[in-house]
């Protein structure tokens, strides 16, 4: 019980300091930067400390999936906190996230994901919240996708929970690729519902990117989950 304490007190410890540290110099960059990019880089410390602190090791397989200069609709699973600095290492993208409007009220953090040109979405607007997503991902520079998760919330076990149909609808409307990730051993190290980490390696793989052209979205997302969901069930 204690050191399940102190651990939750240690990842709390640096996400405030870290927070503290380097919103200035985020918000700095966003502003004065017309695309966003060295905002982003600032967050890429961030998660390179977060992880580093918490013993955490990444493993990336299938970056030569990834074509430079490729703007992407990034779909990934979900099932830890630890997924989004991971992410922010592992791909070697330029990317926006899309982010549930909660998260523009936290003190610092909020501001900085906002001014950083982020998207957020307000779930309870449905078809009126994506399309302005739509408008948001079309304004980006080129070069810069975005990032969802479209479970649309961390998985309680690990396991794939049903997909969101926003994603897709962006990717296929955007005439924009879709790139898979399956994110394996997140929820290993910090599961939802709990604040005590476990230090060990987290797996990113990357898959082959799967063009949204001239496809229903209802088989883009069997597609893409289904590839989501092998390789989770093969390195598990």
């Amino acid at each position: 019980m204690l050191l399940r304490f102190l651990k939750a007190t240690w990842i709390l410890f640096w996400a405030v300091l870290l927070t503290l540290i380097l919103f200035l110099p985020i918000v700095i960059a966003a502003l004065a930067g017309k695309r966003g990019d060295a905002a982003f880089q600032g967050t890429q410390i961030y998660a390179w400390i977060i992880l580093k602190v918490c013993g955490i090791r990444l493993r990336v397989s299938g970056k030569e999936h990834i074509q430079p200069g490729q703007r992407y609709v990034i779909l990934s699973n979900h099932a830890s906190y630890f997924d989004p600095p991971a992410l922010v290492l592992a791909l070697g993208l330029q990317y926006r996230w899309v982010i549930k409007k909660e998260l523009r009220k936290v003190p610092l953090f909020g501001l900085a994901l906002e001014t950083s040109r982020n998207l957020f979405i307000d779930r309870s607007k449905g078809a009126d919240a994506l399309e302005s997503i739509k408008q948001g991902v079309a304004q980006l520079p080129d070069g810069t996708g975005i990032l969802l998760f479209p479970e649309g919330t961390r998985s309680w076990d690990g396991k794939l929970l049903p997909f969101k149909r926003g994603g897709f609808v962006i990717a296929r409307d955007g005439g924009l690729p879709i790139l898979p990730i399956t994110i394996v051993g997140s929820h290993d190290r910090l599961p939802k519902g709990h604040a005590a980490f476990t230090s060990g390696e987290i797996h990113i793989v990357i898959h082959s990117p799967v063009s949204a052209a001239d496809k229903p979205v209802e088989v883009l997302m069997d597609e893409v989950r289904a590839t989501i969901a092998g390789a989770l069930e093969q390195e598990g």
